[in-house]
């Protein structure tokens, strides 16, 4: 009877920090964080004057009311009324889009070619391989059939 021993709780939690996705996923933790920063300083230095020249800077003050009248506090808060800020989801969205559009562009779409190219290249190489592989297979049957002919003419002169 030999008894198994299972892994501590302290063994298992290692083993699971030390998988390679776990430290992957905090590399992208924070480096979605710092990418955050750019993306917002992005929005707020050149998407929001751009929009500012058609109205006002901050995208937060585009509003809507829909059930009159709307009373806005000092400090933001709708005391009567229902107001849609639809300005801060069209901002989110904007942060989103770009944010979306930077990862696929630096990150997903050269990522994708060059494994696209490594597949390519790995894959001629086993054509190539392939190829030899026939070719000598090609010239050893060539080989047997002139080993054939010579056997044959030789017992003709015998």
């Amino acid at each position: 009877m030999s008894e198994k021993k299972e892994p501590s709780v302290w063994e298992g939690f290692k083993a699971f920090l030390m998988r390679g996705n776990v430290v992957d996923l905090a590399v992208a933790v924070v480096i979605g964080a710092a990418f955050t920063n750019i993306v917002n300083s992005v929005v707020k230095g050149i998407i929001n004057p751009l929009v500012g020249a058609f109205g006002t800077k901050n995208l937060d003050s585009y509003t809507s009311c829909l059930k009159d009248p709307c009373v806005v506090a000092e400090d933001g808060t709708v005391t009567k009324g229902i107001q849609i800020a639809w300005g801060s989801v069209l901002g989110a969205t904007l942060t989103f889009v770009i944010t979306a559009a930077v990862v696929y562009f630096l990150m997903v779409l050269p990522m994708a070619k060059y494994l696209a190219r490594q597949e390519a290249r790995r894959k001629a190489k086993e054509g190539t391989h392939e190829v030899i592989e026939v070719t000598e297979l090609e010239v050893l049957k060539e080989i047997r059939d002139a080993l054939v002919a010579q056997r044959g003419s030789g017992h003709d002169r015998e």
